[in-house]
């Protein structure tokens, strides 16, 4: 049933298609609670949705963001707490919009062609259990549109995958 659900969206107005690709995630992620499974077919509608540059999840494992589930060119395979867009966002467990990736102190660059990032945690009982990171290829892409309903769609995910635990 799952593979039916058709991700393109004929909607203008961003909020309208976040709101109609969360009733479509909805149904996609119901009843389904395997972390990469879920993180794999996230990241796919997330890029065949909105055209961004990059989209994944890592994953924190023994203390370090793994490499998850991602579309896009490769990535980095493992990032320290604190290091990074990713590694900040997981040390301050909030949400970092960065307009231009140049000027975040300590940016990883696994892509030259990346210009403005979002990266956004999914929490399991009040810790940090892994992140979406969204690049872009054009500056200062994202904006509070983009947080709030990537931080609606994440608890989502969260509340899905990590429910049971």
């Amino acid at each position: 049933m799952t593979a039916e659900i058709d991700f393109n969206s004929t909607t203008e107005n961003k909020k309208s298609r976040y709101e109609e690709f969360t009733r479509k995630l909805e149904a996609l992620i119901y009843n389904e609670h395997d972390e990469v499974s879920v993180m794999a077919n996230v990241s796919s509608a997330l890029k065949e949705t909105f055209g961004f540059f990059w989209v994944g999840f890592y994953i924190v494992k023994d203390n370090i963001l793994s490499l998850g589930p991602f579309q896009g060119s490769v990535a980095c395979y493992r990032i320290k707490k604190g290091n990074g867009v990713c590694g900040t966002a997981w040390e301050r467990k909030e949400t970092i919009v960065v307009p231009d990736v140049e000027r975040f102190p300590g940016h990883i660059a696994c892509s030259q062609l990346s210009k403005s990032e979002i990266v956004v945690p999914l929490l399991r009982q009040g810790d940090v259990a892994a992140v979406l990171d969204i690049d872009s290829d054009r500056l200062d892409s994202f904006d509070d549109t983009d947080k709030s309903c990537l931080e609606h769609i994440c608890r989502l995910v969260s509340a899905n995958i990590y429910s049971g635990q």
